[in-house]
């Protein structure tokens, strides 16, 4: 009976991280999928749709930025529950005000704060799922919680179709504040609990920068996630933009590529964990993985006259491209102690999604010189090129233990 008990309580702790993370993925892309819809409701004209929607991207992931670093400190210095309470409570009552937004503006601002509500959730799952369990079983945990929490993607796709985009983003709020209610049984990791009383400074983010050592495992970490929201936030967000420019045979809507492509990142964070798991290997995951993603990617780039069907399947495989983002957290997870790990975890996935602004404002540098294609092709071989390259800078973290500190 003894043993079981620590197995039910670390079941529930994935269990409380994937929903948690499925309400996160909800709320994170809800924009992506009614943008279009929302922006035609308060009146915006149709040559500022892709402008103005890359400027409200970018605020939310201005806010994912902040995020990262507020709530990573926190659950560095005050434990990992502590942000996965807090940081669902801010991005669910922001979620709740998007839905009754009337201007461009004011819908940036409101993405922008729920965009620092959202950067807590995924790095502190990790960190505490991969902390409580054992290291040669941890990637099963974080693959369960990447693979069911993408799926809120889904449900974000089919909530926007059967109601208005003002509902969806209720609905998206009001999961947020139900699911604070299961997480009252949830534990706090014990390696953070053993080391909480030890003298050595805790989510100090400059400690990131102040050893060559530290600085460079963590910029490698941040490199290996560059590809996948560029796949998500330009390949499919702007798939209207890109079908006209490939002369598709009718509009490609953003909405129900967006449910594929999470199917496939959903499909791909399980296949990647099992991969990781049978090669004993996190980085040839992520090499396969990038090798996905520039196969689909260019094939979808220069599919003419591209039907919706092919672009759906194209989707989708692209998913799989990109479905090694919890075997990235993990990486960034393993890769430093227990007093920067929540720190890392959590700033490495809002830095990577951030980094969506520098890769767009080069992708939108390059369209009227190059087209749209080719700017698409060229930033996506870039940034796969420097993925490749930081995972060959980073030592393999399979079966590492982490029970030990940065100095």
């Amino acid at each position: 009976m003894e043993d079981k008990a620590p197995t039910q309580k670390i079941a529930l702790l994935v269990a409380v991280a994937s929903l948690g993370y499925f309400v996160d993925i909800y709320d994170l892309i809800i924009f992506s999928i009614v943008r279009v819809k929302s922006f035609q409701d308060i009146g915006v004209d149709e040559s500022q749709m892709r402008s103005n929607g890359e400027f409200v991207l970018n605020m939310q992931m201005a806010g994912l930025l902040i995020g990262g670093l507020f709530w990573g400190i926190i659950a560095d210095k005050f434990g990992r529950l502590k942000v996965l309470f807090g940081s669902i409570l801010l991005y669910s009552l922001a979620n709740i005000y998007n839905g009754s937004v009337q201007t461009v503006d004011t819908y940036a601002w409101v993405r922008f704060i729920a965009g620092i509500g959202l950067a807590g959730e995924l790095g502190a799952g990790i960190t505490l799922v991969s902390e409580s369990m054992q290291k040669g079983k941890r990637g099963y945990g974080t693959m369960i919680v990447a693979g069911v929490g993408v799926l809120g993607a889904i449900l974000a796709y089919y909530v926007s179709e059967w109601f208005s985009w003002r509902t969806a983003y209720f609905v998206g709020g009001g999961m947020g504040v139900c699911l604070l209610l299961l997480r009252v049984g949830a534990f706090e990791s014990g390696l953070f609990q053993q080391k909480s009383n030890q003298q050595v400074s805790k989510g100090n983010v400059w400690m990131l920068f102040n050893n060559k050592d530290r600085f460079l495992r963590y910029l490698y970490c941040l490199f290996i996630g560059l590809p996948i929201w560029f796949v998500v936030g330009v390949l499919i967000t702007q798939a209207p933009e890109i079908g006209k420019a490939l002369g598709s045979e009718v509009p490609l809507g953003a909405g129900k590529a967006v449910m594929f492509t999470y199917l496939g990142i959903s499909l791909g964070d399980v296949l990647a964990g099992l991969l990781a798991q049978w090669l004993r290997s996190r980085k040839k995951v992520v090499f396969i993985c990038q090798m996905l993603i520039i196969c689909f990617s260019l094939y979808y780039l220069s599919s003419q006259g591209i039907s919706e069907l092919k672009f759906l399947w194209l989707a989708f495989f692209m998913g799989l491209g990109v479905g090694y983002w919890a075997t990235f957290v993990t990486i960034s997870a393993e890769q430093f102690g227990t007093n920067l790990r929540a720190t890392v975890a959590t700033t490495a996935p809002n830095f990577v999604r951030g980094a969506l602004i520098p890769s767009t404002l080069l992708y939108g540098f390059l369209v009227p010189k190059i087209g749209i294609l080719y700017a698409a092709a060229s930033v996506t071989l870039l940034l796969s090129a420097i993925a490749i390259f930081a995972l060959t800078q980073l030592k393999e973290s399979f079966d590492k233990d982490l029970d030990y500190l940065e100095e």
